[in-house]
């Protein structure tokens, strides 16, 4: 593609629309349904502020399309560029709470040994946050000395920035003709009543990588399998726990909702939204599944449903509704209503939990030194799922985060005791590194 080589800065008509995934996200925002997302980078000593906010100066330069806000248009959002610099501050308020009208959709803040990242999900994924994380460390530990080898992949200062950066692959990829997918029937959810405003609360597990590398791997599954398969478990040993009658027939289905980083699949560059998601699920009509018939049926059906073909016809159903004439010519007001009353009956009802893995971070060598480990908090969870995952390794920690808006803290204490019951130590904190 093509190299837009424009400047942010000197650019005030630059604008574009919301990327497929997007759309969704402000028909269901709330002040406590957030779409906010967070990444901390947890450093080995205290931010230096003066070499912090040279890094800043440099990295917002290098992904000017993150400088924007949100405006309605009469049939669609779109994002708009905002001539200022990133807003920072201390990390001294809720985690993940909501954007206010007219902000940038990315907000950094720093408290001691941390750097914490929040973007709202209209504007990126958890791929396109963390390359926006790893080329700000970088020119970071470079203020701060440390050499940086010229064959490490990173977006710095300098280079022409590509439109591709910029896309909506979704819609690059989209091919027509294809056949919709079939709606899930309803899920089992946790039966745990909300907390009290502000609801959402958020606990860590560390792992050694090591550990949980082995006990995947002498199951012959991948980390991400094990873990999915482990979270299937305990939802259904908290099931079972809730309604031991086997007469109970309703909503036995239980199914875990994986998003997939598409980036793997087709060549993009796009640092907004390009991920779909997988839902492996068990049946109790069948029966109790084992651990083992667990880690089976995730191994399979997450592999069935990454097919190339199936991924396909999710991306042909999502971006084909958006371009059908009538759909296009529906007023905002009313799209936002059918996007809500869809995102609440056909999509959260159909899973009982999101576990979000975004793999295993690399740094190049020095400016991996600085760092300890990471953190990614996924948005806060709806009402009707109430909990949520998300995964982030590095170097030897595996970090397990869970965001949680009820008053019982069950389905993190069995994913916890689960491990430590297969003889792997971890440690379960409050996100600002409190043991628990």
């Amino acid at each position: 593609m093509e190299e837009n080589k424009y400047n942010a800065e000197q650019t005030s008509d630059f604008w574009f629309p919301l990327d497929n995934a997007a759309k969704i996200f402000p028909a269901v925002l709330s002040r406590e349904h957030t779409t906010v997302f967070r990444l901390t980078a947890v450093l080995k000593e205290p931010v230096k502020i003066t070499p912090f906010l040279k890094a800043l100066s440099l990295t917002e330069k290098r992904f000017p399309y993150f400088k924007v806000q949100m405006k309605e248009g009469f049939f669609w959002y779109y994002l708009e560029h905002v001539p200022r610099r990133f807003p920072v501050g201390v990390d001294d308020k809720l985690p993940c709470r909501a954007f206010d009208s007219n902000a940038m959709l990315i907000r950094i803040m720093i408290i001691q040994n941390r750097i914490s990242v929040e973007y709202s999900h209209i504007l990126t994924d958890g791929t396109g946050a963390y390359e926006f994380m790893k080329s700000l460390l970088i020119l970071y530990s470079a203020e701060l000395g440390v050499e940086i080898p010229e064959d490490f992949a990173y977006l710095q200062p300098g280079e022409s920035i590509s439109e591709e950066e910029y896309e909506d692959s979704y819609k690059r990829y989209f091919k027509g003709e294809i056949p919709p997918m079939v709606s899930k029937s309803k899920a089992f959810h946790l039966p745990y009543s909300l907390q009290n405003k502000p609801r959402f609360t958020r606990r860590i597990m560390i792992a050694t990588m090591a550990d949980i590398k082995n006990a995947a791997h002498q199951k012959g599954i991948s980390i991400n399998d094990y873990l999915v398969a482990v979270y299937l478990y305990v939802l259904q040993d908290i099931y079972e726990e809730n309604y031991p009658s086997w007469r109970y027939k309703k909503f036995r289905k239980i199914r875990v909702q994986v998003p997939v980083n598409l980036r793997k699949m087709f060549p993009s560059r796009s640092m907004r939204n390009f991920s779909l998601f997988v839902m492996p699920e068990i049946d109790l009509r069948l029966g109790h599944y084992s651990f083992d018939e667990l880690l089976k049926v995730v191994y399979h059906q997450i592999r069935l449903e990454t097919d190339i073909k199936l991924i396909n016809k999710n991306i042909s159903r999502n971006v084909g509704s958006e371009k059908k004439i009538y759909v296009k010519s529906i007023p905002l007001f009313l799209k936002t209503l059918l996007l809500r009353m869809n995102y609440y009956t056909k999509g959260t009802n159909q899973y009982s939990g999101v576990l979000t893995n975004l793999g295993k971070a690399k740094l190049p060598p020095g400016t991996a030194e600085l760092v300890d480990y990471f953190i990614f908090n996924p948005p806060p969870p709806n009402r009707i799922v109430k909990e949520n995952c998300g995964i982030i390794g590095f170097e030897d920690k595996l970090v397990v985060s869970f965001g949680n808006i009820t008053k019982s803290s069950a389905l993190e204490e069995k994913y916890m005791q689960f491990f430590k019951d297969e003889g792997i130590d971890v440690k379960y904190e409050s996100d600002k590194g409190e043991e628990l």
